[in-house]
């Protein structure tokens, strides 16, 4: 099979979807991987380092597009590589079709089957491609929110870990899946005085477990959220419906509740912001203000990290990739099940029923355009 690895054209996007142990892996098995020329350069992967696994080397997207019947990706296609795509294609990449009708809409039209990162399942449940990324960005987080702080950014003045003598910042981490845990981690190792909320029991006593006293589990609720905003100096948005749009669990007249100079950081931007005044921001642009409250809402977070997230995020990927490459999408889905949710859509239609939903498109399920048995 023709796999394809185009470069990211999304703004400041540094990461690239195939790495050169990808390209060899793909290669050994008789497949032929094309590149575009510059593609790895943001994650300091070189063409040459590429060609000497195999790959071949082409000179634009459309090069890649036109021979490749797999295309890999990172972020999801922006308008012009929308209208590349074409039926019988295949492209492997994060959607995050659920607040964006227009994209959706687009690519089911084009007829080629396009599977999300995001919503593929693990064996034993989870979402595995999503996991790395979630790790990364919760990480980076905390960084920005404690950079944020800083008042020559518009926030409050406060140390995230304090001083001998001055109290520590307060930190609010709303959600406790891989985002919210990975956020606290990295809050408790700067010092902070750090509350993680979630609605799962079972997941706070895990939290628990693991990070000890090293911060405060919350039971989840409007009432508890509304009660402690008032008291936060940083709040990570790490809430996450797998495959819809995220809720609004801030809004705005709970921004009334905060103190001026407070930072919002809206990890679930790219599923529609968990913030009801959240809106997508970019690396060179991160931040805007609405009623003294300062909101981080960039939506490619591990962007800024490529040489750390480019090879974290293709670790995980490239087992599904040799199998797509392999057995082609029916044959593979059967293979390994979890790829079946990550059919977001196929044969002109969408096929996950809570993309649908959320975009107001007719769900087929993916049984009735695909040969695969569910």
């Amino acid at each position: 099979m023709k796999v394809g690895v185009p470069t990211e054209i999304k703004d400041q996007e540094y990461r690239v979807s195939l790495t050169p142990v990808g390209a060899r892996e793909l290669t050994d098995r008789g497949h032929e991987v094309l590149v575009q020329a510059g593609a790895g350069e943001g994650s300091a992967i070189t063409d040459a380092d590429y060609e000497a696994q195999g790959a071949k080397i082409l000179p634009d997207a459309a090069a890649v597009f036109d021979e490749a019947e797999l295309v890999l990706g990172v972020k999801e296609p922006q308008p012009v590589e929308v209208e590349m795509l074409r039926e019988g294609q295949t492209l492997f990449t994060y959607l995050h079709l659920a607040p964006d009708p227009e994209l959706t809409k687009g690519l089911a039209a084009t007829g080629a089957t396009c599977i999300a990162y995001e919503t593929v399942e693990g064996a034993n449940g989870g979402l595995p491609l999503l996991a790395p990324m979630s790790e990364i960005a919760g990480k980076i987080a905390t960084q920005a929110g404690a950079f944020m702080l800083e008042k020559p950014l518009g926030g409050r003045g406060i140390l995230l870990g304090g001083v001998p003598g001055v109290a520590a910042a307060n930190v609010m981490v709303i959600g406790a899946g891989a985002v919210g845990f990975n956020a606290a981690v990295v809050a408790i190792g700067m010092g902070a005085d750090v509350f993680i909320y979630d609605i799962s029991i079972d997941r706070l006593r895990d939290v628990e477990t693991v990070l000890g006293e090293g911060c405060s589990t919350v039971f989840s609720s409007s009432l508890v959220i509304e009660e402690h905003l008032a008291t936060a100096d940083l709040v990570v948005g790490a809430v996450l419906v797998p495959g819809a749009k995220a809720p609004n669990i801030v809004t705005r007249e709970h921004l009334k509740l905060m103190k001026p100079g407070a930072v919002l950081v809206d990890v679930a931007i790219d599923q529609g912001g968990c913030f009801e005044t959240s809106r997508p921001t970019t690396h060179d642009d991160p931040t805007f203000e609405v009623d003294g409250v300062i909101h981080y809402c960039v939506a490619n977070m591990p962007g800024a990290v490529p040489v750390t997230s480019t090879r974290a995020l293709t670790n995980a990927t490239l087992p599904y990739v040799i199998a797509l490459a392999d057995h082609g999408v029916a044959d593979a889905a059967q293979r390994m099940p979890g790829l079946i949710p990550g059919i977001n859509c196929a044969g002109g239609k969408v096929t996950y029923q809570a993309v649908a939903e959320a975009t107001e498109t007719e769900y087929v399920p993916v049984d009735q355009v695909l040969d695969i048995k569910l």
